[in-house]
């Protein structure tokens, strides 16, 4: 094993996290002890604003030569001003010792602190393995050209930062040499297949091979299902499953991979790309050879960019919410699939290892008052002595834990939504999609609301989506086959989608809604308006998605065909949905042809006016191009023939 001094001082961040007027939080991960002092700076004369000993700031000992820093100042900031920082730590300022993180015509890490969101990036789906160009790294080299004061307020991830369940060979591999250049914890299975982390790590199936060491369950019993023979089925669902991250180390380890490439230096790519390469002692067949080959060069691309994308985290602030692949596919879809999960001991020391990665990584940054006194008690005294206790207890909290969600005080004000883990289960059969948020939550949504006249919404998988994709879901949900196209829509669920249509149509909430979501693996804007009321309110619902991943072609276009012929205006489809009660209106790329939705890597980006309207809905391609969604000219011959009364 390497030591401290052997391994780079920084292994991941920093990223700016939380920025407002009386709070400025970063993250990063260290091979030592984070000494020195914090320094805030008016640009470009440098003058001092803010200081304060790093010693102060909360700091997690993860591993024997890990320590994550959440570093959360308050104090009075100044807004919307140039500002610029530096980490001082007891090696020299971070902005020296990585060069990289500075772009060409930068002395110091710059960034302001906005009170407005006029100006949002935004977007979800970050697979290292997929073929396509990282839309981030794109992002990055627009941010370097752009004045600071014209620069974005904000970058909102809205899902699958890393994908637990989709993970390549070669990069299965780095983790686990990650976990033991780090020292990261072992862990043991007291009602596992294993006893121990160590044991899966050799285990001659620890690649390739996990989905035989993944629970399994019988599924449901039905009247017809009595006179047949039992099913075993996979709790764990994702269809390319044979690598799925298990144990905390293995998801935290994740995380630094994807987000910094200071460590990959120090990881044995050689052996990554010999084809002779044994795992375990165990050979690969020759399929899975192949298959290496091919992760081993696209992950080689995405390294590459690294560089660019710990760049763009350490200049913007930038927000995070889950979604299903930072835990695993179809993460609580069915009231049949939690029931499965939940009793299964060790699927739920699964689950709980994703979340205490995603409270660690992703979920403290975003406000972490909402983390109290009780919860870092039980996460700092599990890191600090990893029992089987300690671990148990934290899994336990964590899944009682209801408040992922959050809101940014910002005009307009930008509300989070958990639509993960507070779901409104259906009361009627085990394998029917659950509401993506249960009643009380949407409660305390609408609650959020009142008395705004505009607001963003950010919700992990659109609100209002592809009308026939959604009906291919509830096909297969009527087959009794929900989770093998991911039948998750807000339409899905009857008292959800009823209770979500009453909060947009209630007379307090705002004026001007914008809807912002991604999960998809494809880019689209909607125009939403009430179709029986004069003072509609405006809803804009705007998905761009993936950062890193696209939908299969050419079954994306063949769906968005099929989707004009089967809801046009005339359709009397439109009348047997859910939402009948609004008039939706589809945004046409300016990309020619008469497609709708974009399939690209892309990051969105929105612009809005004073009333809290889009000014500019587009997305940056991962190729660099850029696609806008021209709003509707209603006059138009187009937006009378295609538009007038989808649903």
């Amino acid at each position: 094993m390497k030591t401290e001094h052997q391994l780079p001082f920084l292994l991941a961040g920093p990223i700016l996290r939380k920025s407002s007027a009386k709070d400025l939080v970063f993250w990063l991960v260290t091979s030592q002890p984070l000494q020195g002092q914090f320094s805030l700076n008016h640009e470009p004369d440098r003058g001092v604003i803010f200081e304060q000993s790093l010693e102060q700031c909360h700091q997690v000992k993860v591993g024997e030569h890990c320590y994550v820093t959440l570093a959360h100042f308050e104090h009075h900031f100044p807004t919307n001003v140039a500002l610029s920082y530096e980490f001082h730590t007891q090696n020299g300022p971070l902005s020296q010792l990585y060069p990289h993180l500075l772009h060409d015509n930068e002395q110091a890490l710059t960034f302001k602190i906005s009170t407005k969101a006029d100006y949002v990036l935004h977007g979800s789906c970050r697979n290292p393995d997929h073929p396509s160009k990282d839309a981030l790294v794109a992002m990055d080299t627009k941010l370097a050209s752009q004045p600071l004061g014209e620069r974005a307020d904000m970058l909102m991830m809205s899902g699958d930062q890393i994908y637990a369940d989709h993970v390549s060979g070669p990069l299965l591999d780095a983790i686990l040499q990650t976990i033991e250049l780090l020292g990261l914890p072992d862990e043991t299975f007291p009602d596992g297949p294993l006893s121990s982390a160590k044991d899966l790590y050799l285990h001659p199936d620890s690649f390739y091979g996990r989905d035989s060491i993944l629970p399994h369950h019988f599924g449901e019993e039905t009247w017809i299902r009595k006179f047949l023979p039992k099913r075993h089925i996979p709790i764990f669902s994702a269809r390319e499953s044979e690598n799925h991250l298990i144990t905390f180390a293995e998801y935290f380890a994740m995380y630094l991979l994807v987000w910094s490439p200071t460590l990959w230096p120090c990881i044995n790519r050689d052996r990554l790309s010999d084809q002779a390469f044994t795992p375990n002692g165990k050979t690969i067949s020759e399929h899975y050879q192949q298959k290496w080959q091919g992760e081993y060069e696209r992950l080689g691309s995405f390294i590459e960019a690294l560089a660019k994308v710990q760049r763009l985290f350490a200049h913007i602030p930038t927000y995070m919410i889950f979604d299903d692949h930072d835990v695993t596919d179809d993460w609580n879809l069915t009231i049949g699939w939690e029931q499965a999960a939940y009793t299964n001991p060790f699927s739920h020391q699964i689950i709980g290892n994703a979340l205490i990665a995603y409270w660690l990584c992703q979920g403290w940054g975003n406000e972490p008052d909402n983390f109290n006194q009780e919860f870092l008690s039980l996460a700092l005294g599990y890191f600090k002595q990893p029992t089987e206790q300690h671990h148990r207890d934290l899994i336990r909290y964590l899944y009682s834990f209801e408040r992922w969600h959050y809101t940014i005080d910002t005009s307009p004000k930008v509300v989070v939504l958990d639509t993960r883990t507070r779901r409104w289960r259906s009361e009627s059969k085990m394998n029917k999609p659950s509401g993506l948020m249960d009643w009380e939550a949407l409660i305390e949504f609408q609650q959020e609301l009142m008395y705004q006249d505009k607001v963003i919404v950010v919700s992990a998988a659109p609100i209002f989506g592809v009308k026939f994709i959604e009906a291919l879901q509830k096909s297969m949900t009527m087959m009794g086959q929900p989770l093998v196209i991911d039948a998750e829509n807000w339409m899905a669920h009857r008292g959800s989608a009823n209770t979500l249509l009453s909060i947009f149509t209630h007379t307090k909430t705002p004026s001007n809604f914008v809807i912002l979501s991604g999960d998809v693996h494809y880019s689209f804007a909607y125009d939403v308006k009430l179709r029986f009321r004069r003072s509609s309110p405006n809803i804009y619902q705007i998905t761009s998605s993936g950062f890193k991943n696209q939908f299969p072609e050419p079954l994306l276009g063949c769906c968005d065909h099929i989707d004009r012929v089967l809801y046009s205006p005339s359709s009397p489809l439109n009348f047997f949905t859910k939402r009948k009660r609004l008039k939706v209106k589809k945004r046409q790329p300016n990309i020619g042809g008469s497609r709708y939705l974009v399939n690209a890597s892309a990051v969105g980006e929105l612009k809005l006016d004073e009333h809290g309207k889009p000014k500019r809905i587009s997305i940056l391609t991962g190729e660099g191009n850029e696609i806008d969604f021209p709003p509707l000219d209603e006059k138009s011959s187009f937006c009378q023939s295609t538009c007038a009364r989808r649903e």
